[in-house]
C-alpha cells in the first residue's frame, strides 16, 4: 500500500487535490470538485480507505478543504464518511476537520447534514473567505 496523491486541476473540470498519507493517516481533500465522472474519480479514494482500515488500523485524520463540490461529489463524500463511521464504530480513531468559508451558509448546512446522516462528529473550521488560512 502506498500514499494516494492526486494533483488537483482547473482545466475542463475542477478536480480536487488528494493527499492520503499511509504513515500519518492524514487524508486531505482540497480545492473544488466538479468532475465529469465523479464516481470513477472517488473510487480509488474509497478503495484506499477500505484497505487502510483493514490492514493498517491506525488513526485517521480526514481533512476537507473543499471550496465547492457538486451534487455527485456530495454522494461520494457521504460514501467516504460512511467508511470512516464504520471504522470508528469498530474502534478505530477518526478525526474529521472540515475547513469552510464562514460566509458560505450552504456549505455549513451541508456539513451539518453529513453529521446528522452519518453520526460522525465533524469539526467545523471556518475561514474568512481567504485561502491564506490554509
Amino acid at each position: 500500500m502506498e500514499d494516494l496523491i492526486i494533483k488537483g486541476t482547473h482545466k475542463d473540470y475542477f478536480i480536487p487535490s488528494v493527499n492520503f498519507y499511509l504513515k500519518t493517516g492524514i487524508c486531505e481533500l482540497a480545492g473544488e470538485s466538479f468532475l465529469e465522472d465523479t464516481v470513477d474519480f472517488y473510487k480509488p479514494l474509497t478503495t484506499w480507505l477500505d484497505e487502510y482500515i483493514t490492514t493498517i488500523r491506525k488513526p485517521i485524520a480526514f481533512i476537507v478543504k473543499l471550496t465547492y463540490f457538486n451534487t455527485s461529489t456530495s454522494r461520494c463524500i457521504l460514501d467516504i464518511l460512511n467508511i470512516l463511521k464504520d471504522y470508528e464504530d469498530e474502534g478505530g480513531e477518526v478525526v474529521i476537520n472540515w475547513h469552510y468559508d464562514e460566509n458560505d451558509i450552504d456549505m455549513e448546512e451541508d456539513i451539518e447534514d453529513y453529521m446528522i446522516d452519518t453520526g460522525l462528529e465533524i469539526n467545523l473550521i471556518p475561514f474568512n473567505n481567504s485561502l491564506e488560512d490554509f
